[in-house]
């Protein structure tokens, strides 16, 4: 009598299961890519422009300012507050120039309903313990983000020399003076020795390049200018009365959308959701914060650092003790260490970690395609519904009311099967060969990213010898520490890229990019310094530490489903090699790590520093 394996059966089954599985991500990718990569957006000019015009605030005339200050701030986001937080406190005046008609960034514009944080609120919002502010909820809404940013500009006196509604236009250095001109389309001209840039990621809106996008003859808007006049109710979460007769379409199925639609969903007489590539959805579990315990648990001197290292250490894959946040992005982390930990043999090669990667991510999708099935009625809907890629090849998004909304008697999941809209008429959307009649359509199609820095920010700083900054990244972007840039002096770029590359806790990267350049120009100044610039040397060593990176990092990957992580499927490994998601070696805290060492050498290797005779 034959005695089978029953164990290696089941294990063979198990794999030719993944195997199948990642074919299809495999194919899934294939039917999404384009060759017009980022083209295949419009921009919001010319008869688009209406789409990007400000609907909060009317700029007021005012009289054209020429003067000069030490700092001038190029954006009011998160990347300004915590900067010239930093900069006020290190005794350095800095002017804060904001096209939207208050701070905020990409909070002072996307105030869609729905709108919320999908990191924690105690490591997202920046200056919690300096403003002594908890935040209300797990996940805080939109109004308590924007009020908070005007918290922090309250508190560090940020509005007495801002310009808002103001649109730089011209940033060039002057090499005689030491000094950069900024322009303005008010007609300012400003004179600062440093400029600092964070115009952000996420805040140049853009449009579907659907063939007969510009005859609909219905309503239409962008959710980054929402219209209330038109749908009702208001950023708080009022209901939307305005579209209880109305046929809604929405176009786009991202992060936005996912907050967005539940509303939707029960305001219109119908919703039409239009699908291109499915979001993955997994639990969000918000809940008001309790007074009790953060002031028992919680409130003590250094919090907010501790929690947000905290997160940034489970969510990298790093050692600590506990997780406080515990929310979907440590999760995955945590299951690839516990899986390693609990091998009898733990393979801590790149290999075996990868693998432990590869192994926790088909769980965590299988769990989150599952969950479709669980909670959506219709199994057609359900099965499209289901995102087949690895999770950080998309942004992941977490909510609880989403996949409830398909099934409202009035919504219906339009899958377009990777394809996206066919074309657009004057009553409403062609999919497939059918037509969806709608009285309002709502473009959520997200930001531009990817394309140049003149393109998406209105102006491309020219630095010394008339080079551009678009010029100097034609064969790709080129940094130390993704913050200096060769041939711009006192020029300092406040992001992500290049530098901790963490997109989970986005804030995190600002906060520590202002620490530093307030910290630099404080010693500048007290120096007798004009200029700082980094060296040709020092740029190209730092790519080459980057590109040194083992460590694993599936966003921008060109194996993934197209979108803007990896450049529409195009990626961004252009000329330097270094794509979208590389970081520095060993994650984001060893390189704020590396980054305080260096500082406190004092010597700031890497960068030359001309000092006033």
């Amino acid at each position: 009598m034959a005695v089978t394996d029953d164990t290696a059966t089941t294990d063979a089954a198990s794999r030719t299961d993944l195997d199948q599985v990642h074919e299809r991500y495999a194919a899934e990718r294939d039917k999404r890519v384009r060759r017009d990569g980022n083209e295949q957006y419009v921009e919001m000019t010319g008869d688009f422009a209406r789409y990007a015009e400000d609907p909060y605030v009317t700029a007021q005339p005012r009289d054209p300012v020429d003067d000069e200050v030490t700092a001038v701030f190029i954006g009011g986001g998160f990347g300004g507050l915590v900067t010239g937080a930093r900069l006020v406190e290190a005794g350095i005046d800095v002017r804060i120039i904001e096209k939207g008609g208050d701070v905020g960034g990409t909070w002072y514009w996307n105030r869609y309903p729905g709108a919320q944080c999908d990191t924690h609120s105690f490591v997202y919002l920046p200056l919690l313990e300096e403003t002594g502010h908890m935040p209300s909820e797990k996940y805080a809404h939109g109004p308590e983000i924007l009020e908070h940013s005007r918290r922090i500009a309250r508190h560090f006196g940020l509005y007495d020399n801002a310009l808002l509604s103001t649109e730089v236009t011209d940033v060039a250095w002057d090499d005689g003076a030491d000094r950069w001109i900024v322009r303005t389309n008010r007609g300012d001209e400003i004179r600062a020795q440093f400029v600092l840039m964070s115009t952000g990621p996420l805040h140049r809106p853009k449009l579907p390049g659907i063939p007969g996008i510009e005859t609909f003859g219905g309503h239409s808007f962008h959710t980054s200018r929402w219209d209330y006049d038109y749908t009702g109710g208001d950023p708080d979460g009022a209901p939307l009365t305005g579209l209880a007769d109305k046929k809604v379409g929405i176009i786009g199925t991202g992060a936005t959308s996912v907050q967005c639609i539940p509303h939707l969903a029960t305001a219109a007489d119908e919703l039409f959701v239009f699908q291109r590539t499915p979001s993955s959805i997994d639990i969000r579990n918000n809940a008001p914060t309790d007074p009790d315990w953060f002031q028992n648990e919680v409130l003590e001197d250094g919090w907010q650092e501790k929690w947000i290292r905290n997160f940034t250490a489970n969510q990298t894959g790093q050692y600590a003790e506990e997780d406080l946040v515990m929310d979907g992005w440590t999760d995955l982390t945590l299951r690839i260490r516990n899986k390693l930990l609990s091998s009898p043999n733990p393979d801590l090669t790149p290999e075996g970690m990868l693998q432990a990667f590869l192994d926790s991510d088909d769980e965590k999708m299988d769990e989150i395609r599952d969950r479709c099935d669980e909670v959506v009625n219709d199994p057609a809907t359900a099965a499209a519904l289901k995102p087949w890629y690895r999770q950080l090849c998309k942004r992941p998004c977490f909510h609880d009311q989403y996949l409830l909304a398909f099934n409202e008697p009035g919504v219906t999941l339009v899958d377009t099967d990777g394809q996206g809209v066919e074309r657009i008429d004057e009553t409403g959307v062609w999919v497939n060969g059918e037509h969806f009649e709608l009285d309002c359509i709502v473009y959520a199609t997200g930001f531009e990213v990817g394309t140049p820095q003149g393109r998406r920010s209105g102006f491309d700083p020219v630095g010394r010898d008339g080079k551009t900054l678009d010029d100097h990244w034609a064969e790709g972007m080129r940094t130390m520490h993704g913050m200096f840039v060769h041939g711009f002096p006192n020029l300092f770029v406040i992001g992500a890229a290049q530098g901790a590359a963490l997109i989970s806790n986005y804030p995190h990267n600002l906060t520590e990019a202002g620490r530093t350049a307030a910290r630099i120009i404080r010693h500048a100044l007290d120096s007798n310094v004009a200029a700082i610039e980094c060296t040709e040397q020092a740029e190209a060593e730092w790519l080459d530490v980057l590109a040194s990176n083992t460590r694993l990092s599936i966003i921008g990957s060109t194996d993934c489903t197209p979108g803007y992580y990896n450049n529409e499927g195009q990626g961004y490994d252009t000329g330097s090699g270094i794509g979208f998601g590389a970081g520095f070696p060993g994650g984001a805290l060893a390189f704020f790590d590396h980054v305080e060492a260096w500082l406190s050498t004092g010597d700031l290797a890497g960068l030359e520093l001309k000092r006033t005779p």
